[in-house]
């Protein structure tokens, strides 16, 4: 029985970049618009976005969108969809505006001596142009965040907070009808509609170490994947390479943005020593993947718990970063007088719920965009700033798509009865946490992803999750089994997939992406298919 029911065109679980870009683009188009976020409206892994948005406008000479596609092939080490690349990058400059004309104010130039007339640029690692569009000097994901919500409020766009999405509603013939939710006080409810959109984020919470914030459980995958839709590439999760190390503490820790290292700064081993020079042609400014391998390699040998971070050639440091500054200077570290202590930690989800060009998944009435969604961009490792733009293009092509499929009478009435949630294994997080960071971090062996397995399933047991930490933890279980399998199943080292007894790249037979669905039984099985690689 549902404890109460409500109707919408169009659901939408997360709210941040490609979430209320969708909603936005949903309601100026005249549908019924509902968007369901489990914490508050500005809590995602949106607003802690520092570097910027990597997007060719055409005033930056020597640039073009063809040297961004390159760049972020060549990052994502032969496992992107060309076509999805080109396609989604040739569409930044009109979603740029687009956010622009919602409110958005990014910095002018001024930073950089010399030019002024244009929107202020960073470089970023495995970028081959200075083409990272910023705001707030390193806030540049809470301005986005912020012009979303104001724009939501303008357009009086239903935002139901505290609200947890539980299972997507299905009819008889596998069409979606809705969504099973938790209010606030924990009640069960229907939202009723022939669309949903899920743009939920990743799965930073796996690890212990993460700059993700809470809310970062992997929901929205984890509900595609038992509803029936794939998920693809999900063992690519990328190790951001600089975040603030400030002793062995676990949870979220404070980012410092490649555009550190964009403005100059130079990474140092525990003697003082540059040691990304030879590494890789890019040296410091290499693609993320390698840095933050390189700094673990540092890490091991020496046995430091940490490297660093030289940033006191930067002029104006403290007004260009000021969010790294505030972090540094709360952690008792003045980044103007001496290197910052830095590690690698959880980031980002480089796969998720397969999709086309259009957010389409292969359930009816299911769309993903965002973190959540796998569209072939980011491949093996993502080039840095391209997931901002990455949610603005997606979330304004998926309302297109829902608007497309309702005019082709695709699209399910929205009716229908509430279903039982499932018993699922819930696993007790910080065990989870603990095998992930230990066995699936940077370096994985097969003894060691088995182990973690072992682990995951000893520390869960079978249940029906009543409230968020349920539906969170359950999700995360999932998450873990499946990206372990995934792990297990890739025996090469490629992007930010790390495979210590499989150190080299293999072409020959792995240049394809990993499936993973859900059988009968409702556990992760993973098959090879070419999804589109490059």
């Amino acid at each position: 029985m549902t404890g109460w029911a409500a109707d919408a065109d169009l659901i939408v679980v997360g709210s941040g970049v490609a979430g209320l870009t969708a909603a936005l683009d949903a309601v100026q188009a005249g549908l019924r618009v509902v968007v369901v976020t489990k914490d508050a409206v500005d809590a995602g892994a949106t607003r802690w976005a520092q570097g910027g948005v990597a997007v060719v406008i055409g005033d930056v000479p020597g640039d073009s969108v063809e040297a961004h596609v390159a760049d972020t092939l060549t990052a994502g080490a032969g496992l992107c969809d060309a076509v999805a690349v080109a396609s989604i990058l040739a569409d930044g400059p009109a979603a740029v505006a687009r956010l622009r004309a919602r409110g958005a104010v990014f910095d002018p130039d001024g930073f950089r001596p010399g030019t002024t007339g244009r929107l202020a640029r960073t470089r970023e690692g495995g970028h081959s142009a200075f083409r990272v569009v910023h705001a707030g000097g390193d806030a540049t994901g809470a301005e986005i965040e912020r012009a979303l919500v104001a724009a939501a409020g303008d357009r009086r766009l239903p935002l139901l907070t505290g609200h947890v999405a539980v299972d997507v509603l299905r009819d008889a013939g596998g069409r979606v009808t809705g969504l099973a939710v938790l209010d606030h006080e924990g009640r069960p409810g229907e939202l009723r509609a022939s669309a949903v959109l899920l743009a939920s984020g990743g799965y930073g919470q796996l690890y212990a170490f993460t700059t993700n914030p809470d809310t970062a459980t992997g929901d929205g995958i984890a509900l595609a994947l038992r509803a029936g839709a794939p998920a693809a590439d999900l063992e690519f999760v990328q190790f951001h390479p600089t975040v603030l190390y400030s002793g062995p503490t676990t949870g979220r820790r404070p980012l410092v943005t490649e555009a550190v290292r964009g403005e100059g700064a130079v990474l140092l081993d525990r003697a003082g020593r540059r040691f990304m020079t030879g590494v890789h042609p890019l040296a410091d400014l290499a693609p993320r993947d390698v840095v933050a391998a390189a700094i673990t390699r540092q890490m091991v040998s020496s046995g430091a718990d940490c490297v660093y971070l030289d940033a006191r050639a930067i002029e104006g440091f403290a007004q260009r970063f000021p969010t790294v500054y505030a972090a540094c200077r709360a952690a008792g570290i003045d980044p103007l007088t001496e290197p910052i202590p830095v590690t690698p930690a959880a980031h980002y989800a480089c796969g998720g719920v397969l999709t086309d060009l259009h957010g389409r998944t292969a359930v009816p009435g299911l769309y993903a965009a965002g973190e959540a969604a796998r569209t072939g961009l980011h491949g093996a490792n993502r080039l840095a700033s391209n997931s901002l733009l990455e949610g603005l293009v997606m979330g304004a092509r998926t309302v297109r798509a829902v608007l497309a499929d309702r005019a082709a009478g695709t699209a399910a009435p929205g009716a229908g009865e509430l279903v039982a949630s499932p018993a699922v294994p819930i696993a007790v997080r910080s065990v989870l946490q603990q095998a992930m960071s230990g066995a699936a971090g940077i370096g994985r062996t097969a003894g060691g992803l088995a182990a973690a397995s072992d682990a995951v399933e000893a520390a869960a047991t079978v249940a029906v999750p009543v409230d968020r930490a349920g539906v969170e933890d359950a999700a995360l279980t999932l998450l873990a089994q499946a990206v372990l399998a995934a792990a297990g199943t890739r025996t090469e080292s490629r992007g930010c997939h790390v495979r210590t007894d499989f150190p080299e790249r293999d072409d020959a037979w792995q240049r394809e992406s990993l499936v993973v669905q859900l059988d009968d039984t409702g556990c992760p099985r993973v098959a090879a298919a070419a999804v589109g690689a490059a």
